[in-house]
């Protein structure tokens, strides 16, 4: 039997997989936790700390980009609208996104997924440009090769809304879960977040992914067959949880598979990220579609 290190986040579609409910044919499957779970992405990235990993997307193409030998799996576990993501004061003075022009505004890390969609929906919807704010960070990049640009700076603040309640930024970026952890209380810049989020994913045919799932080369060349037999139990325990999510972008954000919405995904994610300078060349997606394309081929199943 095959013996796999898998990190994986606690979801209802994860949990099937990490409890035993869902057998893995032929694998013995040893998950890892990480609490955060985002620090375990950078030692995927610099260390290949694990065999199969949960990713962000933005890491994950910076990865790629830098020549990190990790090869997706067509997953993503999480994914929302982000229009709420662009927090204030909610007693501050009013502030449109284009008023951000010559601010700061604080971000955990200028790679994070989050701030890649956010910065993707003021340049599309607003005219602003990643160079036009000056964007405080909190933590360093996943990928130690990546140079951040002139216009990202760091601070030694521990939590990204306290840049914001201590009046250095006029804004933060806040992932969902921070929103509702440490950014209790803030208001979205954004007006109509909601609504603007329903409206983006009309326009462009997909829901914003924020994690993915990567497997290292050596591991699918090695095993294969037990890395197909892992991504087919999480297809299935995606499939059979749907109810558990709901009919939400985030529900609709979890699938498998790669299909025309994750082909899209990639392409905006790639733009986004070529235009912030989160990568330096364009992101080939065809290229993702036939290394994702590996797992089933190497597994057996053509």
């Amino acid at each position: 039997m095959t013996s796999l290190t898998i990190l994986l986040g606690d979801y209802p579609h994860t949990r099937p997989l990490k409890h035993g409910t869902t057998p893995v044919a032929g694998v013995d499957c040893h998950f890892a936790e990480s609490a955060p779970l985002y620090p375990a992405f950078a030692r995927m990235v610099r260390n290949l700390e694990y065999d199969v990993c949960e990713m962000a997307l933005a890491t994950y193409l910076q990865a790629r980009e830098a020549g990190v030998p990790v090869t997706l799996l067509p997953v993503v576990l999480i994914g929302n609208t982000h229009h709420q993501s662009l927090t204030r004061l909610p007693d501050g003075a009013d502030l449109s996104p284009r008023q951000l022009v010559g601010q700061r505004v604080g971000v955990r890390s200028y790679s994070q997924t989050t701030g890649m969609w956010v910065r993707g929906i003021l340049r599309e919807e607003y005219g602003v440009e990643a160079s036009d704010v000056t964007w405080v960070t909190t933590e360093e990049p996943h990928v130690a090769q990546y140079r951040e640009p002139a216009y990202v700076t760091r601070s030694p603040a521990g939590r990204v809304a306290d840049l914001l309640l201590d009046g250095d930024v006029a804004a933060a970026v806040l992932g969902p879960r921070a929103i509702g952890g440490q950014g209790q209380g803030l208001v979205p810049v954004i007006p109509d977040a909601e609504d603007a989020g329903l409206a983006w994913i009309e326009r462009h045919g997909t829901v914003p992914a924020n994690h993915v799932v990567v497997v290292r080369d050596d591991v699918l060349r090695s095993a294969p067959e037990a890395v197909w037999a892992l991504y087919s139990a999480l297809k299935g325990a995606i499939a059979a949880t749907a109810g558990e999510r709901g009919d939400t972008p985030a529900g609709r954000a979890v699938a498998a598979g790669w299909k025309q919405p994750l082909a899209k995904c990639f392409e905006i994610a790639g733009r986004y990220a070529l235009e912030q300078r989160l990568v330096r060349s364009p992101v080939d997606v065809g290229a993702i579609e036939k290394e994702a394309a590996l797992v089933k081929q190497l597994g057996g199943q053509l």
